[in-house]
């Protein structure tokens, strides 16, 4: 019998001493994280002053110049000061017992364990953006505002949030529900039925999104027949891609920034162009954004990007299924009973350098598809409109023409201009 009762005092005491080191290797993580990021954002702010490359000479007048680099200097003062608020956020939440008080709150809310899950979710991460709407606000109304890009009312910035949480409700909610009842039917082997499921989904939202989630927030109105639709519909016909749904979304409800987008694939797919896009370029500059667009579905850029998604969700979930059942998981965020919620929380934070790595390498994939889908537009179209969209685009959102190389490689999901400008010109 003692020695039973030393046996078990051992499991405690390992268990215990495994919790805390967990529990700082989490805040050590949350820490290094910021400071990198830091480090990363302090490099890029020392090539805010260099002179523009010689390719962008024509982009900014010195006026405008002054501007992107108030533009610049701003949003990284703002960036240091809401990243600075979410770690000091997270610190307090993980110290002061935060979890442990939420993880209560939802078991006294029902003793079913996906009913425990999305309350816990729900609390936290509604409770997480009331928190931070202030910098939300800030940004829209106030930074946005004073450089000339916000034309979002108040009205409208609370409807899209309001919006979101049902989204979020709704199907992240329902997400959830369906992975949690999958890990209480099958266990461990949870992860394989849980992959399917999320594999699904992605697919559904890639064909659907536009038609769907879209006009929740934004009005759809298909291209007007006249000069621009001809000369679109005259190319996509000589590269024999079947274009038949053409859309203008308002985007200049909420900013005078610009974008094009293609989404969907088979019959469902679709070319969607922003209205302040229409304004900015002239009709040869939207067709050859557009080419570029097509590059992206023409070199299978779309079925590559979802494959890689679905990759790795799928090795995310593995790898989940292998700590899930570990209590020590669970209680280095400071709860004191184990449970699936829990340890999903502690898993996503152990995790994250892992998804950091991830990051980079998509990243990576994504401008290099970027100069692929630029080179089929040269190709196809020509090269010249697309390089001055590209001058017209970058001095209307005020974009940084100097990159620090090392921001660019961890942040950038496109190339810098200047590198777009010369692959181009090639």
């Amino acid at each position: 019998m003692p020695e039973t009762r030393h046996r078990a005092f051992n499991q405690i005491g390992n268990l215990q001493m495994q919790t805390s080191v967990l529990f700082y290797l989490i805040i050590a993580i949350l820490i290094l994280q910021f400071v990198a990021e830091a480090v990363l954002g302090h490099l890029n702010a020392r090539k805010f002053g260099e002179p523009i490359p010689a390719d962008l000479q024509d982009v900014y007048g010195e006026e405008e110049y002054e501007r992107s680099q108030s533009y610049k200097r701003t949003n990284y003062r703002f960036g240091l000061l809401s990243s600075g608020f979410s770690l000091l956020l997270s610190l307090g939440f993980l110290i002061s017992g935060g979890f442990e008080w939420v993880d209560n709150l939802a078991r006294s809310i029902s003793d079913q364990l996906i009913i425990q899950t999305m309350a816990f979710f729900g609390i936290i991460l509604v409770g997480a953006d009331i928190l931070t709407i202030p910098f939300s606000w800030y940004h829209t109304f106030v930074i946005e505002e004073r450089f000339g890009f916000n034309k979002s009312t108040k009205r409208l910035f609370l409807l899209d949030k309001l919006k979101g949480w049902l989204l979020m409700l709704l199907l992240g909610g329902s997400l959830l529900a369906l992975v949690v009842w999958l890990y209480q039917l099958a266990g461990e082997n949870f992860w394989i039925y849980a992959w399917g499921l999320i594999t699904a989904f992605t697919i559904f939202m890639n064909l659907f999104y536009s038609k769907l989630i879209v006009p929740l927030f934004n009005r759809q109105t298909p291209l007007e027949d006249g000069s621009l639709k001809a000369k679109i519909e005259h190319y996509a016909e000589s590269v024999g891609f079947k274009l038949e749904n053409i859309f203008v979304i308002d985007g200049s409800r909420r900013s005078t920034k610009a974008n094009a987008y293609f989404s969907g694939f088979g019959k469902e797919k679709r070319v969607t162009l922003f209205d302040t896009l229409i304004k900015d370029l002239d009709e040869e500059e939207i067709v050859a954004v557009l080419a570029h667009e097509v590059g992206h579905y023409k070199r299978n850029h779309i079925v590559i990007n979802l494959f890689a998604s679905i990759l790795n969700a799928g090795i995310t979930l593995y790898i989940l299924s292998l700590f899930i059942n570990n209590p020590e998981v669970s209680l280095a965020i400071g709860v004191s009973q184990p449970s699936f919620h829990a340890a999903l929380v502690g898993f996503g934070m152990l995790y994250s350098p892992v998804s950091e790595l991830t990051g980079l390498l998509l990243n990576y994939l994504s401008r290099k598809f970027e100069f692929e889908a630029d080179a089929f537009a040269r190709k196809t179209f020509d090269g010249r409109p697309l390089i001055s969209s590209l001058k017209k685009l970058s001095r209307n959102n005020l974009s940084n023409l100097t990159p620090h190389p090392a921001y660019v490689f961890v942040h950038y999901s496109h190339p810098p201009l200047k590198d777009r400008i010369q692959q181009l010109k090639a």
